[in-house]
């Protein structure tokens, strides 16, 4: 079943287009990796999935039940979210906001989510710890433990391993495919074209030229898969 359906979806500011034709669906239990050349509109494509931002043109069709307070997101951190003054249990359950709608005070039942969220990601030890002083991997591991807060169905992330060493983005990424296994469907910006097509379904490449949606077989065998990866694998030499 398709919980996000994209219809000739055109993506810009102010009504300039910098993407635009955009067709393709993400159903239940997909895991989407978004790639692309910098500043083709993989977060502005992000950010008008999440209705932080109006399409220039073009429709979002949310599955059957499946609400827009339901998506989970973990945004690419700037330096003052890393530096924020909060303990890791009060980030963690501000993941439940969107359930408590106007109440000024979290339920038990939230309280028990974030206890969870926190043991399957591993941090229950450092729910009382101050999140600045945390690790950049500690503190991936508090927000997908937020998001999921939020939902049990849909994940987005954007750059999820970035600015962390080679050890610690294996974990994440192990991490975010046990979260897949589990039923959690991914919808995943990326820079790192090689962990894309070896952990994704399908790929959706954005570039200025062209647009690819397919599953990762597909993209693998076609032009602009392969030329990626070739342009990708030249710039690490």
């Amino acid at each position: 079943m398709a919980l996000l359906t994209i219809q000739e979806l055109s993506l810009g500011y102010e009504s300039h287009a910098i993407v635009e034709g955009l067709n393709f669906a993400v159903n239940e239990g997909d895991y989407l990796c978004i790639v692309g050349e910098n500043g083709s509109g993989k977060t502005t494509l992000m950010k008008t999935l999440l209705h932080l931002q109006e399409p220039v043109s073009g429709r979002i069709v949310i599955g059957e039940g499946l609400k827009k307070n339901e998506i989970g997101y973990l945004p690419q951190q700037t330096l003052v979210q890393r530096d924020f003054p909060a303990s890791v249990s009060e980030i963690v359950l501000s993941g439940c906001q969107a359930r408590s709608g106007l109440r000024p005070f979290y339920s038990a039942q939230e309280k028990q989510l974030a206890q969870e969220n926190m043991q399957r990601m591993g941090i229950s030890s450092l729910a009382r710890r101050c999140y600045r002083e945390l690790s950049g991997g500690q503190q991936q591991r508090v927000l997908l433990a937020r998001a999921l807060c939020a939902t049990r169905r849909i994940l987005l992330l954007d750059e999820p391993v970035a600015g962390l060493d080679p050890w610690v983005t294996a974990e994440m990424y192990q991490l975010i495919t046990e979260l897949n296994q589990e039923g959690v469907t991914i919808i995943m910006i990326s820079h790192d074209i090689e962990a894309a097509v070896r952990y994704a379904s399908h790929i959706l490449h954005i570039s200025s030229a062209s647009v690819f949606f397919g599953t990762r077989a597909e993209y693998l065998e076609s032009e602009v898969g392969k030329l990626f990866l070739m342009q990708q694998k030249g710039s690490e030499m």
